[in-house]
């Protein structure tokens, strides 16, 4: 079993609030949550002003998205989805395989609700050095910051993005303020794997609902 992350960035456009939040979560996400490789689903507001404005995540197994019930969603859409899709300003569909970590329960929700969710995109000339970081040194500071729940680590797999996504499940936007936080981002090591990164695309999201 691979653990997989879908992940889902919109933006409704032209399409009213009211008919894209009930087609999404009366149509669309039932439709995926029905099956029992989705382990779980929630959906996000963005929370830093940038658009897209709205995130949808699913922990699956990845051998879901290759079998035809799955693959039908997609081919035999409603005329309602049809309708909608089309007037989207947006919809990023992003698939990401989870990266392990000891510190990382395998069974864990990375989303889980948190109150406030980061989402870090990066793409890196140099994957091994970027891992080696994350494992050896930022993900042990970050677990000593107030507030910080856990860190989930994704390697992507299909889509138009960056390769590598770290989603950080914290409290609230006050962790960084503390002096832990700053130690964190503001070591000699961070500096030199950042060298590296050829781009990165940090979101800040607060829970919707659950799906």
């Amino acid at each position: 079993m691979r653990d997989g992350l879908l992940y889902v960035l919109s933006e409704p456009g032209a399409v009213p609030g009211p008919e894209f939040h009930d087609w999404y979560d009366n149509e669309h996400a039932p439709a995926r949550m029905a099956f029992d490789q989705v382990r779980a689903g929630w959906r996000y507001v963005a929370s830093d002003g940038r658009r897209p404005s709205w995130l949808a995540v699913y922990t699956l197994d990845l051998a879901l998205l290759d079998t035809p019930a799955y693959r039908s969603l997609r081919s035999d859409r409603s005329d309602r989805e049809r309708d909608v899709m089309s007037r989207l300003d947006t919809l990023d569909r992003r698939v990401y395989e989870r990266l392990p970590h000891p510190a990382t329960d395998p069974g864990r929700d990375p989303a889980a609700g948190a109150p406030l969710l980061i989402a870090v995109a990066m793409t890196s000339t140099d994957d091994a050095a970027l891992d080696d970081w994350y494992e050896r040194e930022h993900i042990p500071a970050l677990s000593q910051v107030p507030g910080w729940r856990h860190t989930t680590r994704y390697r992507l797999v299909t889509g138009d993005a960056p390769t590598l996504l770290a989603l950080h499940a914290v409290d609230g936007p006050e962790a960084f303020d503390t002096p832990e936080y700053r130690r964190a981002t503001n070591t000699p090591w961070r500096s030199r794997v950042m060298a590296t990164v050829t781009h990165r695309d940090r979101r800040l999201f607060t829970p919707h609902r659950r799906l």
